[in-house]
């Protein structure tokens, strides 16, 4: 059977002129020596092109063999000091071991990682070392998105450097009384440490991506240069099964981001076990890059290999390395060199033999590529020099290097937290650290003196740098002044008579007259995931056009019509296609600019409210963490607001997930007005004063007259509620009905209802936001439970119904935890009853829909009707009329589990 990693041998057709071939093989070896390898490369691609252009079918593969993509001749040395950079990563792994197994000894199950750092510290510290900038005058620093589980060794090098505390270190995992060290990269939780939140696998490369696209986008628009920036990212090879992982690799490709840089960690175990025992990941994922178009650098064999393939003149090594699945490599790790001896070179005599001379410690001790401080430096290198294209570096390591029997290579090695005192010692012993045995027990941290050799290697390195790796910038240092809210006044006033607007047509006139202002205009970001003409947002194409490195290279359809679809290299909208994810990775990269790129960008994102908190929660947790500012708008929002679209589109819970985020400030309004005080008051915050928050804004596609603001309204806006229209006084009874976003309307036609039809009145309160009403509430009650001899504060709901009278009912388009939020603050005599979208949604018109959900105007009066019955206020004939009167169906199911 031929040998497929045999270039005389490889394929299927019968080798009829040997010499020949071999003529044809020592002109390309040649070329190789003589002209190089691009030279090389550009005649075989010629050969290729002739050929299929004479119809001949040539074997196509994704894959290289498995060795290192840079042959030895061609790698480029490393600058460094083996010697200090080697006793640097033995004392950064056994700080780091130190720190999560001291965290452990007193406190059982407080958790951290050890064995994913001791695979990556080559790869971190040869970073560090010689490649990862600094911010500085005049370089703004490279992007580093370090692999989660391995922070303890980032936290080892910062003990190092001086800037953690030696407290710190053993307050590993123990935040709450502060000087303490999160346990993963929390950029929240260590605001001048962390740049970028990375353990919620798959988020790092997705927002990696992403925000390489964005600096390009930065660079285009003029708005600070970000030509010599890198953005580097470190995830395991387990980590990329996530969807979200390699969900972009496809656009990292195609905008020809040769400023992103993914280093995949390939220790070829998942948190349980091998990543794939039956196959070989490495090969996989070279496919998969490759065959998204990207520069793919395997680092697969360490140094000490490079004389045993030089010998391999017939590829029997290459071939067993090729065939041996990684569950074998991951058995030789945890076995000894006479296992490796007999079962891997033992599979062939000639293998066998190249061998002979080695001592089975010595077979042992053949590294993998990615514990190897030249091969790793060499692809570093050559991914940093690599242009036109994103370059993915494919490293082979060990889960647990260093560990020994402990860890090394086992199925358990991710769950190790505690080690007994051999394994200390022996870790002690190896990583050569000056601690005597007696005080071995409480493993002790340790820190050379600041004249060591070492220590002035590390420092000067850094300095060349720029500086201290990872740091984070809390405040821009531009300031951006903010126009007033008279700026919107298009916005604010009344509609003309006869004339309907939507709260979405608002929003994007505000839109294009902040793109008019002088100062913000060129920092608004419009993000969009292919809705653009569903939210009336298409007339942005051709006036600021779609950011595009290409331009626009060719004709659009629709180029005569005013809105035609308009690509420009320096175009201001971002238009992401049918991603929501990709989407809300764009906003995070423009809505943490600030901190990343000193240059306050304003992200206006807007998405399918069904589409956005619900399918990218967790994208927007993790900019939350990031400390992420800018706009979320939640098109078409609500259960009942969407004409004929059902169940999967039709959103009753964003708001309620909303709520859950501390830093997000979620708002449902219902008129133009109140989304030009709430965006307003955005700009302010996140602007002018710079707070870590950002806004959910939901906006609806029904048109309407819109009432325009009065004064005194945008106070009772932002905190949540406010009186929008009070009922008769002369009246016997009243009610108090409170809504927001599209059903706030439902709650005024009931009012006119109750008013005509049962004479009873009704306060109309627009609650824009129940969640910040409610947050109001839990602020008071903190407050209160901390100051039992002060004058107790009275939470803003509970003022502004406490000298109301009646019943309250609140009506939302979503489902009724929204609204009970704020229960708890509600007057403790007044009957509250919340009605709401529960259920799944489906296809009718709004009217329907608002009656099958039971929000509707009628649904609205009987409940007000009711709670009047209950209280005695009212008879129950009365409720019953109302249900003849408007025909409600009392068989009707309960749409809760229809």
């Amino acid at each position: 059977m031929p040998n497929p990693l045999n270039p005389i041998s490889a394929g299927t057709v019968e080798d009829t002129d040997e010499q020949e071939t071999a003529e044809w093989l020592d002109s390309l070896v040649s070329v190789i020596r003589n002209e190089g390898p691009e030279r090389a490369r550009f005649l075989m691609e010629r050969l290729a092109d002739l050929g299929r252009s004479e119809g001949i079918a040539l074997p196509f593969s994704t894959t290289t063999a498995y060795i290192n993509t840079i042959p030895p001749h061609l790698e480029a040395p490393s600058p460094g000091n083996m010697e200090l950079e080697s006793r640097l990563r033995a004392l950064m792994r056994w700080n780091a071991m130190a720190m999560v197994v001291r965290a452990n000894k007193g406190n059982d199950g407080l958790g951290g990682h050890i064995a994913s750092y001791t695979s990556v510290a080559t790869m971190f510290e040869t970073g560090f070392h010689h490649f990862w900038h600094a911010p500085t005058a005049d370089h703004e620093g490279d992007l580093v998105y370090f692999q989660g589980h391995s922070s303890p060794g980032v936290y080892a090098r910062a003990f190092l450097e001086g800037r953690l505390s030696e407290e710190q270190l053993a307050n590993f995992r123990r935040e709450v009384g502060g000087n303490g060290l999160s346990s993963y990269p929390h950029p929240k939780l260590m605001h001048d440490f962390w740049q970028f939140p990375t353990v919620s696998m798959g988020l790092g490369p997705m927002t990696a991506l992403y925000q390489a696209r964005f600096m390009k986008y930065l660079q285009a628009r003029g708005i600070t240069d970000t030509t010599d920036r890198k953005v580097w990212v470190f995830c395991g090879d387990g980590e990329m099964d996530e969807p979200e992982s390699m969900g972009a690799i496809g656009m990292a490709s195609r905008e020809n981001l040769d400023n992103l840089i993914m280093v995949v960690n390939c220790n070829l175990q998942r948190l349980d076990g091998p990543v794939r025992g039956n196959g070989k990941i490495i090969q996989e994922l070279e496919s998969d890059f490759r065959g998204a178009g990207w520069n793919v650098i395997k680092v697969i064999w360490g140094s000490d290999w490079d004389a045993l393939l030089e010998q391999d003149h017939d590829n029997a090594l290459k071939a067993i390395m090729m065939s041996t699945v990684d569950g074998e490599y991951q058995n030789y790790t945890v076995q000894d060199g006479v296992y490796a001896r007999e079962h891997f070179f033992g599979k062939d005599p000639r293998t066998l033999d190249m061998v002979a001379n080695l001592s089975n410690d010595e077979i042992y001790r053949l590294s993998r590529g990615g514990h190897d401080p030249r091969k790793v430096y060499a692809a570093f290198k050559a991914a940093s020099d690599h242009k036109g294209q994103p370059t993915v570096i494919l490293c082979k390591t060990v889960k647990g290097y260093g560990m020994g029997d402990a860890a090394e290579g086992l199925n358990i090695a991710h769950q190790v937290k505690k080690l007994d005192d051999y394994i200390v010692r022996m870790l002690r012993d190896r990583a050569g650290v000056p601690i005597p045995d007696e005080a071995l027990y409480e493993v002790p941290f340790y820190k050379p003196a600041d004249d060591a050799p070492e220590m002035v290697y590390l420092k000067e390195k850094r300095k060349a740098l720029g500086g201290f790796l990872p740091q984070r910038r809390r405040k821009a240092d531009e300031l951006l002044p903010v126009p007033p809210l008279s700026a919107f006044q298009p916005v604010l006033e009344p509609s003309a008579a006869g004339r309907e607007t939507s709260s979405t047509q608002a929003y994007v006139r505000m839109i294009n007259l902040l793109l008019r202002d002088t100062a913000l205009g060129n920092r608004i970001v419009p993000i969009m995931v292919d809705e653009s003409r569903t939210f009336g947002m298409e007339g942005l194409f051709r006036q600021i056009g779609i950011f595009s490195q290409q331009g626009q290279l060719y004709e659009p359809v629709d180029i005569d019509q005013v809105m035609y679809y308009r690509e420009d290299k320096s175009g201001q909208i971002l238009q992401e296609g049918i991603s929501e994810a990709g989407g809300t990775s764009s906003w995070i990269a423009a809505a943490t600019a600030y901190s990343t790129h000193n240059r306050i960008m304003i992200p206006f994102y807007t998405f399918y409210s069904m589409f956005g908190f619900q399918r990218t929660g967790d994208l927007i947790w993790a900019a939350a963490d990031s400390m992420a500012r800018g706009f979320l708008m939640g098109g078409t929002a609500g259960r009942t607001t969407l004409n004929g679209e059902g169940l999967q589109h039709e959103d009753g819970q964003s708001h309620v997930m909303a709520a859950t985020i501390p830093s997000c400030r979620p708002y449902d309004p219902t008129f133009a007005h109140e989304v030009a005080v709430i965006i307003h008051d955005g700009l302010k915050r996140m602007v002018q004063q710079q707070e870590d928050v950002f806004y959910y804004i939901t906006i609806m596609n029904e048109s309407y007259p819109q009432p325009g603001l009065k004064p005194g309204q945008e106070e009772g806006i932002l905190k949540g509620m406010y009186l929008f229209e009070a009922g008769e006084k002369e009246t016997r009874h009243r009610v108090q009905l409170l809504g927001s976003g599209a059903i706030l309307r439902e709650a005024l036609a009931a009012a006119e209802l109750l008013k005509n039809d049962w004479n009873i009145a009704a306060d109309v309160w627009s609650v824009p936001s129940f969640t910040m009403a409610a947050r109001d509430g839990q602020e008071a009650e903190h407050w209160n439970l901390a100051h039992p001899d002060e004058e107790q504060r009275i939470p803003y709901v509970t003022q502004c119904l406490g000298e109301t009278a009646g019943p309250i009912i609140a009506s939302t388009d979503y489902v009724r935890a929204f609204a009970e939020q704020i229960r708890a603050y509600i007057p403790p005599d007044r009957r509250y009853t919340v009605l709401g979208t529960d259920g799944f949604g489906r296809s009718d018109t709004r009217a329907n829909l608002r009656h099958f959900f039971e929000v509707d105007r009628y649904y609205i009066t009987l409940s007000a009707l009711q709670s009047l019955a209950r209280e005695g206020a009212i008879s129950g004939s009365t409720v019953a009329a109302a249900i003849r009167k408007y025909a409600i169906n009392v068989n009707k199911p309960n749409p809760v589990y229809e």
